[in-house]
């Protein structure tokens, strides 16, 4: 039910389903008033305009009415034509008054000011012709071309006001739709940046990886009358290192989806699910409330990467938790062993603000990076507002066998 102009499915030149029914409504008070004109005309005491003095010229306005009605159908096309068309008519025809306001009316919401300025005083010069050539049998000649004058500004002003309202939504809708683009901007940009940040966290753990493999090998290299047991053994290192360096080039190679510039430091060894009592420390000593509830079995035998991710879980929680739920209490729950996968849970009360379009209060990029990392570690993560009116987010991660 919008107008062909604000219809963002298809061609502003295409007739929406209002537009027929308005342009309906329009041929049909244009016939009806062409019908009363005539009608009024041949009677013997016309109301509205004096009685012409021949009846062919009554039956030739009726055409002249009946032909403006039907042009109503080709207004939102041609609508400067038509009015720059109707304009000489409208000076003797009666029956065409609906008809020409409509066109005007069109001209004045589709058209430029100016334009709509120019037919305007077009219109307003006709309409002093007209009180002479076809005076009203009841008023003066002024108070006719006044009556003509006032109906004329209210179109123009009607037609001022729906047009300054359909600006308005196209400038609302190209915002929201920028508004939109902008963040698919940035939820990409989040999400490849997380990317490169687990990137990088593996290239630490692969060159720790690789430099074990080169100390064993150099090790055998310079010692060829080693032992048997010796040798042994640092083969079996070098064999059980080169295994994980392929499994953390095969997740550094998931994980990168663009290239990283060759300017870019690697960052620091990155923490594991061990620096964990470590960051709560450190979120206590900024004045939160946290209780770790430490539920890991076997915590010795969990992979590193999983390690990290936890880790980031529980960094992003503490961190959304000083931000927006200030003095609020915090729970960090960590439970999990190598048959069940690890499961981490941050909660706190819910925060007081503005909530955002997920309609978590404050929340920014973080958690969208989050959720990538989580997604690419292939495990699950949620957050929100839960039964009990805490904000709750909880992630589960798969513990691999090693």
């Amino acid at each position: 039910m919008l107008p062909g102009a604000l219809d963002p499915t298809g061609p502003h030149s295409r007739r929406t389903a209002r537009d027929w029914l308005v342009d309906s409504l329009c041929f049909v008070a244009a016939l009806g008033w062409v019908v009363a004109a005539t009608l009024d005309a041949a009677s013997p005491q016309p109301s509205y305009a004096e009685r012409l003095p021949y009846p062919w010229m009554i039956t030739a306005d009726a055409v002249i009415g009946v032909a403006f009605a039907v042009a109503l159908w080709f207004r939102r096309r041609w609508p400067v034509g038509l009015a720059v068309a109707t304009l000489p008519l409208s000076v003797f025809s009666i029956t065409a008054v609906v008809s020409l306001l409509v066109i005007y009316f069109t001209v004045v919401v589709h058209r430029r000011t100016a334009v709509a300025l120019a037919v305007t005083a077009g219109g307003l010069v006709a309409n002093m012709f007209f009180a002479l050539v076809r005076p009203d049998p009841e008023l003066a000649y002024w108070p006719t071309t006044t009556w003509g004058v006032v109906i004329t500004l209210l179109v123009l002003a009607w037609g001022m006001f729906v047009r300054a309202r359909r600006q308005l939504v196209l400038s609302l809708r190209e915002r929201a739709e920028r508004a939109e683009a902008e963040q698919q901007l940035r939820v990409a940009q989040a999400q490849q940046v997380e990317r490169t940040r687990i990137a990088r966290e593996m290239h630490d753990v692969l060159a720790h990886r690789i430099s074990l493999l080169s100390l064993h090998a150099g090790a055998l290299e310079f010692r060829p009358d080693a032992p048997a047991e010796e040798v042994a053994r640092a083969a079996g290192v070098i064999r059980s290192s080169a295994h994980a360096a392929l499994q953390d080039l095969r997740e550094v190679i998931g994980v990168l989806r663009a290239e990283g510039s060759l300017a870019t430091e690697p960052e620091r060894p990155q923490p594991t699910i061990a620096d964990l009592p470590t960051l709560v420390a450190e979120s206590r000593a900024a004045g939160v409330r946290v209780d770790l509830r430490d539920e890991v079995s076997a915590a010795d035998e969990l992979p590193a990467a999983t390690g990290r991710t936890a880790y980031r879980i529980v960094q992003e929680g503490l961190t959304n938790a000083r931000k927006h739920a200030r003095g609020a209490a915090v729970t960090v729950g960590l439970r999990g062993a190598p048959a069940d996968g690890l499961s981490v849970e941050i909660r706190n009360r819910w925060p007081v603000g503005e909530p955002d379009a997920d309609g978590i209060p404050g929340a920014g990029t973080g958690l969208i990076g989050i959720a990538e990392r989580v997604h690419l570690a292939g495990g699950r993560l949620e957050h929100g507002r839960d039964g009990s009116g805490d904000f709750r987010l909880a992630a589960w991660l798969p513990w691999p066998a090693t």
